[in-house]
Order: structure tokens, then C-alpha cells, then sequence
């Protein structure tokens, strides 16, 4: 029950990573001294990155309804 919920926070958090560096990758959000401020490659990473939160948390929510 523990892995569950611990795999669910770590995708949610993943997923918010992933929002913040596809934001940052449009210039929306983040200072213009970053290297992933305006940078098109961050825009594909963030989306991969929040797709795999997503992915953990699923498994997270497998798991807890496991047991």
C-alpha cells in the first residue's frame, strides 16, 4: 500500500516538473537567463517528461488498488 502512494506522489510530481519545463521551453514561465527559457527541445522534453508522471502514477494507482 506504501509503494502505491509513494508512486503516485512521485508522478504527480513528475507530472509538475514536465508542465514547468514545457512552459519554460514556450518562454512562458522562468527566467530569460535559463537554458530552457524559449528553447524548442525543452517544449518535447516537458511533454515526455509529464507523460512518464502520468505513467508512474497509473502505476501507482494499480498498486494501491492491488490491495
Amino acid at each position: 500500500m506504501r509503494k502505491g502512494i509513494v508512486l503516485i506522489i512521485l508522478g504527480i510530481l513528475t507530472i509538475m516538473f514536465g508542465i514547468l519545463f514545457h512552459l519554460q521551453g514556450q518562454a512562458i514561465v522562468g527566467p530569460e537567463s535559463s537554458f530552457m527559457y524559449s528553447n524548442p527541445e525543452w517544449i518535447q522534453y516537458g511533454q515526455f517528461i509529464a507523460i512518464l508522471g502520468v505513467i508512474i502514477s497509473v502505476i501507482g494507482f494499480v498498486i494501491l488498488k492491488k490491495n
